[in-house]
């Protein structure tokens, strides 16, 4: 059997399809994968976002809950899980090092600076411009 003409081409886009599905798909599962190696200390970089935000959960209240969720509101729906985590995790961080007794609006914003890659910081700047927070004492962080 001899491959011919148009299911010649759709064998071939399907292949190439598929084959970049699964490039795309085994990038994120390394990535992941990564993440969840041990340190030199013993704990991944999960562990110890896990570990943060165990400790201090106790010391958020509703505002910066809600703060929180609006900034992550841009992050797609699949990937919003994941950021909360990692940025909560280093809000946790952030207040256990700093020894403060409850997380604030401050805290936060730094926190979340600090979790995201600068590409992401656009989408920062501009809710904390709708929500009329000043961004003047982070622009070091930026």
């Amino acid at each position: 059997m001899q491959l011919e003409g148009w299911f010649l081409w759709f064998i071939l886009v399907w292949i190439v399809i598929f084959a970049g599905s699964m490039a795309i798909g085994g990038f994120f599962m390394f990535r992941k994968f990564l993440k969840r190696m041990p340190k030199e200390d013993g704990k991944s970089d999960m562990d110890w976002e896990e570990y943060y935000v165990s400790k201090t959960r106790h010391l958020w209240e509703q505002r910066e809950k809600d703060l929180l969720e609006d900034l992550v509101s841009p992050v797609p729906e699949l990937f919003r899980d994941v950021a909360r985590q990692k940025i909560a995790g280093k809000i946790g961080e952030l207040t256990l090092n700093e020894k403060k007794d409850k997380v604030t609006e401050d805290l936060v914003i730094r926190g979340y600076i600090l979790a995201t890659p600068k590409r992401d910081h656009k989408f920062l700047l501009k809710k904390l411009k709708e929500k009329k927070i000043d961004v003047t004492p982070y622009h070091h962080l930026f």
